[in-house]
């Protein structure tokens, strides 16, 4: 079934309203994290999780799997919270993010914790191991995928436009890479740091087959994540458009949202918000 029917849509908004909820939780039991771009990927997680990928949450190991590398490793949180949900793990493990014996780390790692593909955290080094994953399972002869997330300030790190130029030279189009182009990083505007500019057409003049939607918005989402399914000639690069906090506006306030303490007032309301947008969202018809 097309991730594009009505009720599937409405399930994936669902989920997703479910993975920021989640993600609220489990940062607010530490007090503080890695907030802002977290919450701005919840969509591309809702849509990947939601039923595009091919993944089985009671045996996170399979070979055949597609592989998810979340090379903005300190985006962590919000995938958890999307494996939680699909049951790879209990639901109360998220309150002990970055904790003491957690499994849950700060940045994700596949050693710890049930169905991270890859370790990450290390800016740009995701794009060098999801190529390597992509170019295994087409050795191997396998029909599944890699899909690859990386933030926008990640762009600053040189060995992601080294891997840009290497996936399409080697046709690898079991791959589908992710830019969350929300337009902070940790430190101020991506305009002022080091601007990126049109990183559609960047990536298509290094041979990508490429879409630029709006990645807080699950159709637009789906639309371009099924396209690059059935692409035969090339990768696909989708830049998502995004706000750093999306979906909580409590958070996409802050100008400097790349980690923030998260408690008192501002926990309780923005988690309050969240729960009234997730009930909201479960009543409605699709």
């Amino acid at each position: 079934m097309s991730m594009l029917d009505p009720v599937t849509l409405k399930q994936v908004r669902s989920f997703a309203a479910q993975i920021r909820l989640e993600t609220l939780k489990e940062v607010g039991a530490r007090g503080f994290g890695h907030l802002g771009g977290a919450l701005s990927i919840v969509e591309a997680l809702a849509v990947l999780y939601g039923g595009l990928m091919r993944i089985d949450p009671h045996n996170p190991q399979w070979p055949e799997r597609d592989k998810l590398v979340m090379s903005k490793g300190h985006a962590g949180p919000a995938l958890y919270a999307a494996l939680a949900l699909k049951g790879y793990f209990p639901l109360d493990w998220l309150s002990t993010l970055n904790q003491p014996g957690t499994r849950l780390p700060s940045h994700c790692d596949r050693k710890l914790t049930p169905g991270i593909d890859m370790t990450t955290g290390s800016l740009g080094q995701g794009v060098s191991t999801a190529i390597g994953l992509a170019l295994a399972q087409r050795m191997d002869g396998m029909s599944s995928r890699t899909y690859l997330i990386t933030g926008d300030g990640e762009l600053n790190e040189g060995q992601t436009w080294e891997g840009a130029l290497f996936a399409p030279q080697h046709k690898l189009t079991n791959l589908t890479w992710l830019v969350d182009y929300n337009h902070k990083q940790l430190d101020g505007d991506t305009e002022e740091i080091l601007d990126l500019g049109d990183l559609e057409a960047k990536f298509r003049a290094f041979g990508w087959a490429t879409a630029a939607v709006n990645g807080n918005e699950v159709e637009a989402v789906a639309q371009a994540l099924e396209a690059a399914q059935r692409e035969t000639a090339k990768p696909w690069c989708i830049v998502l458009n995004t706000v750093k906090g999306a979906g909580v506006p409590l958070v996409a306030d802050i100008a400097l949202n790349h980690h923030i303490v998260f408690e008192g007032e501002l926990r309780t309301k923005a988690i309050a918000t969240m729960e009234q947008a997730v009930a909201a969202l479960e009543g409605a018809q699709p």
